[in-house]
């Protein structure tokens, strides 16, 4: 088996709940060696969020939380007590062997037990620190506590999710997945990478300063781009699109879809496959400024003919004719999709206790250095003695 593109390197995740752990997954999923250090006795708080539980082989619930599954493969996990002089020690012993240290404290919160920056770049000067906080290390926000549905809100996420206020069930909505911790992780690994490569280069590490607020304002992207630069500040839609149109949800004879339709030719396909070809033609609907323009006519025409068939036959017959749309899935439907089996977004880890356990897998596809599965999310401190002997040469 190739090596995976990160073997070698060594990571020391220190952080906690989401948006740190995700950066260790990815770092371990390119073959990173993780190892997650933990609080003895509890070990990552995600570990007892549950219901749901985790079902053991016979199906029964276990006192595991699914949650903690889903942020921590590919680590090893120890065990150590950094409120004591023994615990600080040891981890500043593993933190001189590093390569990456992940945190997600309090700004400051690691200074107590001379852990933060940098008292550890003083130890190992080729050391990445990389530092996650709701509000980032500066800023009159820096102290405050930050949790992902805050940042949501905060960060303009909430006011552009959700139906419209006057509309049944109108009003501010966060989205249904933690996306402020999820791409905040993301970017501490491509900080991570970029920061090897740097070191590559001048043999320094350096502190990477990662804010969840910073991340959810970067990520407003193209809604960002109508208030700063065309003037517009974007409101609530529900599924409909603010530039394009037919492009949202549409009820069917047995559910809904959706139709994202984005340019003329596709709006032609799909007047001809539900046969109603003359909307292509009609001048308030034959190019998209004329169908944004004129939404509030289209969009009723267009829901009395959905209705007229099932998801399925419309996915079949616009599918066909090259007319982007697609069912709603619930998430245990997403995962009986036969591109998402095909793309091995669904695998298997043997964890040693629970046995086989299926989780979401790493949308990475690398020809020359693939994701690999090595570890399931480990027990509590279960790796310690392996750990010390690989990191520090000594056992116990």
């Amino acid at each position: 088996m190739n090596a995976g593109a990160l073997s070698g390197v060594k990571v020391l995740d220190l952080s906690r709940v989401l948006a740190g752990p995700w950066c260790g997954q990815l770092l371990g999923d390119l073959g990173a060696d993780v190892v997650k250090v933990e609080r003895p006795g509890s070990g990552d708080d995600t570990r007892g969020w549950g219901p749901p539980w985790v079902l053991d082989r016979s199906g029964e619930a276990t006192d595991d939380a699914a949650y903690f599954f889903s942020a921590n493969r590919n680590k090893r996990s120890i065990a150590i007590d950094i409120a004591s002089a023994e615990g600080q020690a040891l981890v500043r012993r593993l933190a001189a062997e590093a390569d990456v240290l992940i945190e997600n404290y309090k700004v400051g919160g690691l200074a107590q037990y001379g852990l933060d920056h940098a008292s550890l770049s003083a130890l190992n000067p080729r050391l990445i620190y990389c530092s996650v906080t709701g509000f980032g290390q500066t800023g009159p926000y820096a102290q405050r506590a930050g949790y992902d549905f805050l940042i949501q809100a905060m960060g303009g996420l909430m006011s552009v999710t959700g139906e419209r206020d006057d509309q049944p069930g109108g009003g501010p909505q966060k989205v249904g997945v933690a996306v402020a911790d999820i791409l905040t992780g993301l970017y501490a690994a491509i900080g991570v990478l970029a920061a090897l490569q740097h070191r590559a280069r001048t043999g320094l590490g350096q502190h990477i300063d990662l804010g969840l607020l910073d991340v959810q304002v970067a990520c407003l992207a193209n809604q960002a781009a109508n208030a700063l630069l065309a003037g517009v500040v974007p409101q609530r839609m529900g599924n409909a699109h603010l530039s394009i149109v037919p492009y949202q949800d549409f009820p069917t004879a047995d559910g809904d879809m959706i139709l994202a339709i984005g340019n003329d030719g596709q709006f032609a396909r799909f007047c001809d496959v539900a046969g109603r070809a003359e909307w292509a033609h009609d001048p308030r609907f034959a190019t998209n400024t004329e169908r944004v323009r004129h939404r509030q006519t289209l969009i009723p025409l267009l829901r009395q003919t959905t209705v007229l068939r099932t998801t399925a036959e419309w996915v079949q017959a616009l599918e066909a004719h090259a007319v982007p749309c697609g069912p709603i899935n619930r998430i245990d439907q997403v995962f009986a999709e036969p591109q998402v089996l095909a793309r091995g977004m669904a695998v298997t880890l043997q964890h040693p206790r629970l046995g086989p356990l299926q989780v979401a897998g790493s949308p990475l596809k690398l020809s020359a250095s693939p994701v690999q599965y090595r570890h399931a999310p480990p027990d509590l401190g279960v790796h310690g003695d392996e750990v010390l002997r690989d990191w520090l040469g000594r056992n116990g």
